[in-house]
């Protein structure tokens, strides 16, 4: 199956019917090397590259971590990669994927793998910002071991949506709702960003769990770099070829029935955070909730 499943059969499997059903939804991504669009960000020399460049992986140690950024900026496409993630006892890390822009009031889109104690289960942390406003939060376990094997992470950007995909399931939706006066990211041009950094502040049990050094370096693997985006320039703010690409049209602009009934699957079986249904945070739930079903 190429799953490595942590619970009862059944799960695996109900999983494994999702990904089928989906799958042939969203592009295949097509395997690029690394170079082709992305290049060092920081600390290069903690960057191991294998496979003439098709893979690479991250080390973090008590001096420091590393990541990589895309050579271009884009507004709006399908982004995705395929991540290993540390194994063993990652307390305290964070390896993260997201886009963001550069400005002040910059908008954000992010996965964030907290890690944990051996034996202890990886929780993806997913979020939004846009105009520089974050706190929407979203946390879940995943239905597999995310250390044993490669795993693809995705993001689905256009005007209508913003989606987060984890092996072809949508685990997220964030929709566009500026009629309710919520900013949404359309006019910001994103780099995406890969990095494996520590955060024991922080990432585990709020910071209770600290990097136990003892154990790095603490090392991520990447591959599969694919991007399929409208590039632009930083200042750039529309999209030259808007509507005229595979994720512009008509059944890219909300998820269909059988995804809808995966995201209910996942929320039901492993969200253990949601900004929208925090009321010591949020009295009133936050408008932009009310359209992608998270109330």
């Amino acid at each position: 199956m190429g799953v490595h499943c942590t619970r009862m059969l059944y799960i695996c499997l109900f999983g494994l019917f999702f990904k089928t059903i989906i799958g042939g939804a969203l592009r295949k991504p097509i395997d690029v090397p690394f170079h082709r669009n992305y290049v060092p960000t920081w600390a290069a020399e903690h960057i191991k590259y294998l496979n003439s460049g098709n893979e690479v992986q991250l080390y973090l140690d008590k001096y420091s971590g590393t990541g990589f950024q895309s050579k271009g900026t884009y507004l709006f496409g399908h982004f995705s990669m395929q991540m290993k993630l540390v194994p063993g006892d990652s307390a305290g890390t964070v390896t993260a994927f997201y886009l963001s822009s550069t400005n002040s009031e910059h908008d954000e889109i992010d996965f964030e793998f907290l890690g944990n104690r051996t034996g202890q289960p990886y929780i993806l942390q997913t979020n939004v910002f846009t105009g520089g406003k974050g706190d929407r939060e979203q946390r879940i376990y995943l239905w597999f071991d995310p250390t044993r094997d490669y795993h693809s992470y995705s993001v689905l950007w256009n005007m209508y949506l913003i989606a987060f995909f984890v092996d072809d399931v949508p685990i997220r939706v964030f929709k566009n709702s500026k009629d309710l006066g919520v900013r949404y990211p359309f006019n910001q041009p994103m780099k995406i960003y890969n990095s494996l950094w520590n955060a024991d502040d922080w990432a585990t049990r709020g910071g209770l769990e600290k990097t136990d050094w003892s154990k790095a370096p603490f090392v991520a693997s990447y591959r599969s770099f694919h991007i399929d985006g409208c590039e632009a320039s930083v200042e750039a703010k529309y999209c030259a070829t808007q509507g005229m690409r595979w994720w512009d049209q008509k059944e890219f602009q909300d998820l269909d029935g059988p995804q809808y009934r995966s995201l209910s699957w996942v929320r039901q079986k492993y969200t253990i955070y949601n900004y929208c249904t925090d009321r010591s945070r949020y009295s009133v739930v936050p408008p932009e909730c009310h359209r992608d079903h998270d109330v």
